[in-house]
Formats: C-alpha cells, sequence, structure tokens
C-alpha cells in the first residue's frame, strides 16, 4: 500500500465524496484541493493509469514526481470504463458521492452514458462538474485541448513574445493549474448552494473561457469601453518598463509602488533630480512615462550591488527580493520557517518530499492524510463501498474490468 490514512483534525470538507474521473494536471489539482480539505477523493484511473504517472522524474514506474505532487489524498479505482460493466460499477458507486468531476470532452461522456442528465436521475443532489477545453454552444466545443493550445488561443503566449515578435509560453502548466483552481472554486460553490437548496446541480469550468478572463482582467484596456479607447494591453506591462532590476552583481525584483516610494528611493540613493524630474504623485502621469522611470531606475541600481539594493528596498518598505530559480526554494528562508516543504515515506517510493497544503484553517485544518496511491491500490475497500461482494469483485479482475499493480515495498 501506498499509504494509510494519518488521525488528523478533521478538514473543512470532512463528510464531502469525490468521484474524479479527470486526468493529467488541471482536474487532479483540483480534486487534491478538495482532498487537502478533507474531502474523500475516488480518482478513477483506466487501465494504463493517469497519463502523469510517466511525466515528471521517476524513481519508480507509474509514480513520477508530478504524479506524487497532484494526487495526494485520494484513493485509487482502476476500472475499464470503456466496458459497461465498468459503467456499472461507477453508476453503483454513484448514490454515495457529492461531487463527479471530469476533463472529458462531452461527446466521449455521451458516449459512456455518464453525462449529468443519466447520472442526476440516480443522484438528484450531486454536483456534476466538467472542466472541458472548450464551452458547450461553440465551434471547438469538441476539440482537444491542452495548457499549450490553451496558453495561444488566451492570448497569453503571444503576451510573452510581445516585444521580441516571437510567441512563446509559459514555463509552467499555468493554464491547467489556474483552471484548476476555478474548478475547485466551482465545486465549493455548488456545494455551498446545495445547502441552501437541497439540489445539485451541472457546473461547466472550460479552459479557454477561463483563461480569457484571466488574461484580459488587467489586458482588456481600451476594448473595455465601446467605442473602444485604445487598443488591449496594460501598458505597464507592455511598454518594457516592468523588468528585473539590474544590479553591479545581477539582478534583483523590486516595485517601488507609491508616488513616495519612487521619490525616496531616488532621494536615498543620491539621485534628489531623478526624484524631481517626475510628478509621482500623479499615477496617470507615472503610468504614461513608466517605461522612462524604469530605465532611470535602472541606471540607479546598475551601481549598487544587490544587497545593497535590497536593503534600501527594506528602509524604505518597497517590496523587492532577490531572484530565486525554482531549485533554491526549498532553502527560502521563510518557506523553512513555514515549513511549506514536508517529508514524508511513501511506503512504495520511499522518503519524498512535497509542498503542504499552503490554505490555513484554524479549527479544520488542510491536511496531507495520503499520499499519492499505486495504480488500483484502493480497487477491492472501494468494490466494497459500493456493494459489491468478494465474488463480484474476483469477476470482474477476471474479465480484466479493474487493474491492481502489484504492491511494492
Amino acid at each position: 500500500m501506498s499509504d494509510t490514512p494519518r488521525t488528523v483534525p478533521a478538514g473543512p470538507l470532512s463528510g464531502v465524496r469525490v468521484l474524479d474521473l479527470t486526468a493529467v494536471v488541471l482536474g487532479p489539482l483540483a480534486t487534491q484541493i478538495l482532498g487537502d480539505y478533507g474531502a474523500d477523493v475516488i480518482k478513477v484511473e483506466p487501465p494504463e493509469g493517469d497519463r502523469m504517472r510517466a511525466n515528471g522524474v521517476t524513481r519508480h514506474r507509474g509514480m513520477s514526481s508530478i504524479f506524487l505532487a497532484i494526487n495526494r489524498n485520494k484513493r485509487s479505482l482502476c476500472i475499464d470504463l470503456k466496458s459497461a460493466d465498468g459503467v456499472a460499477v461507477i453508476k453503483k458507486l454513484l448514490p454515495t458521492v457529492d461531487v463527479l468531476v471530469h476533463n472529458m470532452r462531452m461527446s466521449a461522456v455521451q458516449r459512456l452514458g455518464l453525462h449529468h442528465e443519466a447520472l442526476a436521475a440516480l443522484n438528484p443532489r450531486l454536483v456534476y462538474c466538467v472542466a472541458p477545453g472548450f464551452g458547450q454552444g461553440g465551434p471547438d466545443e469538441n476539440k482537444p485541448a491542452f495548457d499549450d493550445v490553451i496558453q495561444a488561443a488566451c492570448g497569453l503566449a503571444g503576451l510573452i513574445g510581445h516585444g521580441s515578435g516571437t510567441p512563446d509560453y509559459v514555463p509552467s502548466l499555468i493554464a491547467d493549474k489556474t483552471s484548476g483552481l476555478a474548478l475547485a472554486n466551482a465545486v465549493l460553490a455548488a456545494l455551498f448552494e446545495r445547502e441552501r437548496s437541497g439540489r445539485g446541480q451541472f457546473v461547466e469550468v472550460p479552459m479557454f473561457e477561463t483563461m480569457v478572463a484571466f488574461t484580459l482582467a488587467e489586458h482588456l484596456g481600451g476594448l473595455t469601453f465601446e467605442p473602444a479607447h485604445g487598443p488591449a494591453g496594460y501598458q505597464r506591462l507592455l511598454s518594457g518598463g516592468r523588468r528585473p532590476a539590474p544590479t553591479r552583481d545581477g539582478h534583483v525584483a523590486m516595485l517601488p509602488y507609491s508616488g513616495e516610494h519612487w521619490r525616496q528611493f531616488f532621494i536615498r540613493a543620491g539621485r534628489e533630480d531623478l526624484a524631481a524630474k517626475y510628478n509621482f504623485d500623479d499615477r496617470h502621469e507615472r503610468n504614461a512615462r513608466i517605461q522612462e522611470i524604469y530605465d532611470d531606475m535602472a541606471l540607479v541600481t546598475r551601481r549598487m550591488s544587490s544587497a545593497q539594493c535590497l536593503a534600501l528596498c527594506e528602509a524604505l518598505d518597497i517590496a523587492a527580493t532577490r531572484i530565486y530559480s525554482i531549485g533554491e526554494l526549498p532553502e527560502h528562508p521563510h518557506l523553512k520557517a513555514v515549513q511549506l516543504f514536508e517529508r514524508h515515506e511513501h511506503p512504495a517510493e520511499g522518503a519524498i518530499v512535497g509542498v503542504r497544503p499552503p490554505t490555513r484553517f484554524a479549527r479544520t485544518p488542510a491536511s496531507v492524510r495520503r499520499l499519492a496511491p499505486l495504480l488500483g491500490e484502493h480497487n477491492v475497500e472501494l468494490l466494497r463501498e459500493a456493494g459489491l461482494n468478494d465474488a463480484q469483485i474476483a469477476e470482474l479482475e477476471a474479465k480484466k474490468v479493474i487493474r491492481s499493480a502489484p504492491p511494492r515495498g
């Protein structure tokens, strides 16, 4: 077994049961958040397992670094949903769950007979949440979508390359992860509404629409108004001003935010002339001249060491930090102090390091109760919970409807 439940105070979602038919990153991240908050998450996987079991760094096949990072607090049920027997098992589990989440295309879920109308008839209190690439009702509703495609479609890849003319992707699965956060929020909102109405509902969280809203929050710009009052885009970010500040020995990130911040920074750096050059108290003027201001800031910081620059920012209460590589984060002094990184002994994988749930609840803490499961590790206990006896479970195994990976220890 990969882990046994740990005795910890119940989280805020204790008693909520989630049937998780998602895969890859978006859905598993969302359902892990629900699991961290105390929900009992049943991760349904196909016979070959979630694709993310093979992506990332692996010590043993099927248990990659990414899979370990986004699939804790779940029980694995490995079942072939392409078989009628497999679908029948899901329908037996359905009355016992509060939430069903999937990121399949709607045409595929219709073929399986697991669409909302069919399942709501079996469980009217079911919160049925889907996370497709593109929302229903548009010409792209049945198109495949992955993080790269959505980064490009929502304008983000174009923003990354706006200066060079060559579009590029953010080197993070930002569309998957942002949409995953939106998906978790949507489930929580639907569960809250159900407490009032007593009824479940269909919820859709499409990646494309979610990421367009995310990207345009600051970048809708002049298109906000009718007629348009200028082009799309937030010029403070696009004009080339916003960038790490160069120093004698590297770079720092710093953001004088108020007019007084800017003025005092230049004065304390011995450049009263630059402090008087701009009307820092007029935010509109400051935004209009931001590239020029950042150019002057760079002239000043280039004459400082990174340590001197950061010390000045701290004295003036200006937000600033040195630039950390991802490999340095486990040793970040603040993260060490708040114990964000936790070390666990995974019974199958040995010693592992992970990030604890970052959200803190005073009375009902989020927690890591289970480490990521082996494929099909919880088949027997989950099928028994669905009402199947040992003979029926053995028959499903013989017919290869369910599959359990051999345990490692």
